[in-house]
């Protein structure tokens, strides 16, 4: 479960050894766990994201629209559509991964699916970039009723998790269950964040374009 590509390193094919690091003396049969260090500059950074574009959000002034497209009737149809599409390849991803990690009864991964995996990753978030411009540029963070208190909320936290998710792909020596934990979550993130915008769109506007 991920958002965003997997390095074929962290695949579970042997679980110790994502989790083996160099021997020593305390530690002779060099199996230490990795030091927490590690993570701290991914947290960091998913924080910093998160924060930062809310505090963005909160003190631009909204300029009501950021882009249009042309055959659309409004930038909220651009929007839900464009994110009704990423939620699509993350699930087209989302498959791809349990499929990798052999989570899928009766279908196992083919040669082409870690491929699949990635690029379904880097279109999801590609056509979730002009979401987020027009939401924060076109009409910052807001909190006037429930339902777009945590559309704001989240679409700040997904990119944050994203965030943090691409730079432990670079980290060696994680856990096994880290990368798939971090993947759920930024999965998670981006379908209430469809559910709080795009499907109430389509719900209150109708299936337009």
């Amino acid at each position: 479960m991920s958002f965003g590509p997997v390095d074929p390193r962290s695949r579970p094919v042997d679980p110790d050894a994502r989790t083996a690091s160099f021997p020593s003396p305390s530690d002779p049969g060099g199996h230490a766990r990795p030091s927490a260090a590690r993570f701290l500059v991914p947290a960091l950074v998913a924080a910093a994201v998160a924060v930062g574009l809310g505090a963005y959000g909160t003190v631009h002034d909204p300029a009501g629209t950021a882009f249009n497209l042309a055959g659309f009737s409004s930038t909220g149809a651009v929007k839900s559509w464009l994110a009704s599409a990423a939620l699509l390849f993350a699930v087209v991803q989302l498959v791809s991964a349990l499929a990798m990690y052999g989570r899928l009864p009766g279908v196992g991964a083919a040669s082409w699916t870690p491929a699949v995996h990635r690029w379904s990753g880097r279109i999801a978030f590609l056509l979730a970039v002009p979401v987020a411009v027009h939401c924060l540029y076109g009409l910052g963070y807001q909190t006037y009723d429930t339902r777009v208190m945590w559309h704001s909320l989240l679409g700040c936290f997904f990119f944050g998790a994203f965030s943090a998710k691409m730079l432990l792909l670079r980290t060696e020596r994680l856990p096994a269950w880290l990368l798939p934990l971090v993947g759920g979550v930024v999965f998670t993130a981006l379908t209430v964040v469809w559910l709080t915008s795009a499907l109430w769109f389509f719900r209150t506007v109708g299936v337009t374009t």
